[in-house]
């Protein structure tokens, strides 16, 4: 990365906001790159506050508790770069914040392994029955039987979503011995021995262990409920460790009151604390049988960090030179620095005419665009022109902005 790029605002102008106790990894990031505006806070903020804040920011960081809604977003009026520090980016309203012209960047495999590992030894311990034995022994009971505690070898763990996350508990699974079964609705290559189900209900039914890792869509909103906990087997267990609102939890609990499953572990839930002083609350509390778990999947010291990592590289090649790569809610554009040019970024709305118009206001001046990179989706085009030679860009700034259908643009170097 060229840490010496001169930019249309200097590095120490660029205000970046992280939130949330990002990393520490990210701060030093920034700070290698030259960028010194740089606001920590541990926590989130209200949503007042947060309006107040985000005026002046040109980078913000969050993490899964800050809500970057549309409301939010319309006093963003400097933002050019959003990062959330998490897998998901369900915290923050992916069109809106694209037709304001500003990129969504995150970490969909960093904390990966910190997610599985988790999964695993959940499994294990409601195997085991460990919740319900740990539950006695903190009230002086000694629950010491074997006849409801069982080895993870030659059990079935089904797995629904067979991605990074789910991909990886299979290997972990089967490494303990595990038989292993999974769903997705996509076709997905089978690692080691596992074998694809041929349909969600087949591998409820044939389960000991079901295991969630899909994200949340439209699709997956209460994906099990009533219907599908009654198709598992009777002791079975169920883990969720990917999104709160996959698992209809009236229904888990009802399920887990009659015994019809043997235990359970939540990691994620419809309704979570927005910080660690707010009450957490959950119908699943007075079962001994259920580990509870305030969303950490991925909250290891080597996730964070790798996610602090990757993240801040994102925003910073952005803020540097234009490149969108991985954005999730923006046309792609991969870009490398071109010092010994000047680099106009230009954003608009998805119009026909716009591309010819910004074209015409570097040839009516005799400039030679040295290459033009343009990529379109349905509600945006996002153009960017390298010029041979140094001019006074005010004018040509000035000109770019005034094309109807323009939302954000910027000159580099």
């Amino acid at each position: 990365m060229n840490n010496n790029a001169r930019l249309s605002l200097s590095k120490d102008k660029i205000k970046v906001l992280l939130l949330e106790g990002v990393h520490r990894c990210g701060i030093d990031l920034f700070k290698e790159n030259g960028y010194s505006n740089i606001e920590y806070l541990s926590g989130s903020l209200e949503h007042e506050e947060l309006i107040k804040k985000i005026k002046d920011v040109h980078i913000i960081g969050i993490r899964s508790r800050t809500l970057l809604t549309n409301e939010v977003l319309k006093y963003a009026e400097k933002l050019i770069a959003i990062g959330c520090f998490s897998i998901g980016t369900n915290q923050v309203d992916l069109i809106s914040a694209k037709k304001k012209g500003i990129p969504v960047f995150n970490a969909p495999f960093s904390n990966t392994r910190s997610v599985a590992e988790l999964v695993v030894s959940e499994a294990i311990l409601l195997l085991r029955k460990i919740p319900e034995k740990n539950y006695a022994a903190h009230k002086g009971e000694w629950l010491k039987d074997a006849s409801s505690s069982f080895e993870a070898r030659g059990k079935v763990i089904g797995i629904i979503g067979y991605g990074h996350i789910g991909s990886q508990v299979s290997i972990l699974a089967e490494n303990y011995g595990m038989n292993v079964i999974y769903y997705d609705i996509e076709n997905k290559l089978s690692l080691g021995n596992a074998h694809p189900s041929s349909s969600l209900e087949l591998l409820l039914s044939s389960s000991d262990i079901v295991t969630l890792h899909v994200p949340e869509t439209e699709l997956t909103k209460n994906m099990i409920t009533k219907k599908e906990i009654a198709l598992m087997k009777k002791g079975a267990a169920l883990i969720n460790a990917s999104r709160g609102t996959i698992v209809n939890l009236d229904h888990l609990a009802d399920a887990l009151q009659k015994k019809h499953l043997s235990g359970a572990a939540i990691d994620v839930f419809p309704i979570e604390p927005t910080s660690n002083k707010e009450e957490f609350v959950s119908v699943l509390q007075n079962f001994p049988n259920v580990l509870l778990t305030p969303h950490i999947g991925g909250s290891t010291a080597e996730a964070q960090a790798s996610i602090a990592v990757e993240v801040s590289e994102k925003l910073i090649k952005y803020s540097n030179v234009g490149s969108t790569l991985s954005a999730t809610n923006f046309v792609e554009v991969s870009l490398a620095p071109n010092v010994n040019k000047q680099r106009y970024l230009h954003i608009h709305q998805n119009k026909p005419g716009i591309l010819n118009k910004i074209t015409k206001v570097f040839t009516a001046k005799k400039l030679n665009i040295a290459s033009q990179y343009l990529q379109t989706d349905a509600y945006i085009g996002y153009v960017i022109l390298d010029i041979d030679g140094k001019v006074d860009s005010k004018e040509i700034m000035k000109e770019l902005k005034s094309i109807r259908g323009t939302i954000k643009t910027r000159v580099l170097y």
